[in-house]
């Protein structure tokens, strides 16, 4: 079944659990993140990142995934991660998103607010809920995602921050990293704690690839209730690849099986996240 994001998140809020957000770029990320989902009977969310509008159509996406979430037995949401244009913003609503973060956090704190609040009386006119972000998370190895300052959320801006934009969730720096961790995580669980005393929303942790699995379960015993994954998931379907054709035997493989086969390769590293949130519960 579809369900807004904001539902979706206040729910598990309510609940002391998380949901997965899944960055997905094709018919069998979606179908592999939905699967897991279904054999652990936990919502999941759909995430298509504004940086792959020049390689799927945004449209016909959308459909694709609305079909499958219709069908679903799981709350499924479809989410537009880290958008920093209007218009790709305004797409994504078009098209029937459920909900879109605007990554404001390039700018400054004045100014990524008042971008913030624009973009979220939009979404909000449409029954759309927004993510935002404050601080900014790093960039690790193996990772698409823009260069981040590392710049870690303050308490007392976020309060303001959410009072002024009135977003639905927020998106919490405090130590992880795109991507993979070029060095141990230093992952700052104290200042949850601060950012969670202070601010009512759901909070949102972005870079959940290569984090220790009880850093994840404690970040979400402390209010984390959405938790973004994308490196791990594409890692391990493109070494399934690499081995797969390093072996030889798969030259005159048909690309339907090819397709098949990656998507199997997806399924644990996402049931390992889907269970580590669940189990929190």
């Amino acid at each position: 079944m579809l369900v807004n994001t904001k539902e979706m998140l206040l729910k598990a809020k309510e609940g002391k659990y998380a949901v997965a957000a899944f960055n997905v770029y094709n018919l069998e990320t979606v179908q592999a993140a939905v699967r897991v989902s279904e054999e652990l009977q936990h919502p999941v969310i759909i995430a298509l990142g504004e940086r792959y509008f020049d390689t799927v159509d945004v449209e016909g996406f959308a459909s694709l995934v609305q079909t499958i979430g219709a069908k679903s037995s799981v709350p499924v949401s479809l989410h537009l991660d880290h958008a920093y244009e209007k218009e790709s913003i305004i797409r994504a609503i078009r098209a029937g998103f459920n909900s879109v973060m605007f990554d404001g956090s390039k700018f400054d704190l004045e100014e990524n607010t008042r971008l913030t609040k624009e973009i979220t009386e939009i979404a909000h006119m449409a029954g759309v809920s927004v993510e935002a972000e404050i601080g900014s998370v790093a960039l690790g190895a193996f990772s698409d995602e823009e260069e981040g300052t590392g710049t870690l959320t303050d308490p007392l801006e976020a309060k303001k921050f959410v009072e002024k934009t009135g977003v639905d969730f927020l998106a919490a720096a405090i130590g992880t990293v795109h991507g993979m961790y070029k060095g141990e995580p230093n992952i700052r669980l104290d200042l949850l704690d601060e950012i969670r005393n202070l601010v009512d929303v759901p909070l949102v942790l972005h870079g959940a690839s290569g984090t220790p699995d009880e850093i994840i379960k404690e970040a979400v015993a402390r209010g984390i209730c959405k938790i973004n994954v994308n490196t791990e998931v594409s890692l391990a379907a493109t070494r399934h690849l690499d081995e797969m054709f390093k072996n030889g035997n798969q030259k005159n493989e048909h690309l339907s099986n090819i397709m098949a086969e990656m998507q199997k390769s997806m399924e644990p590293v996402m049931m390992k996240f889907v269970q580590l949130l669940k189990q929190s519960i």
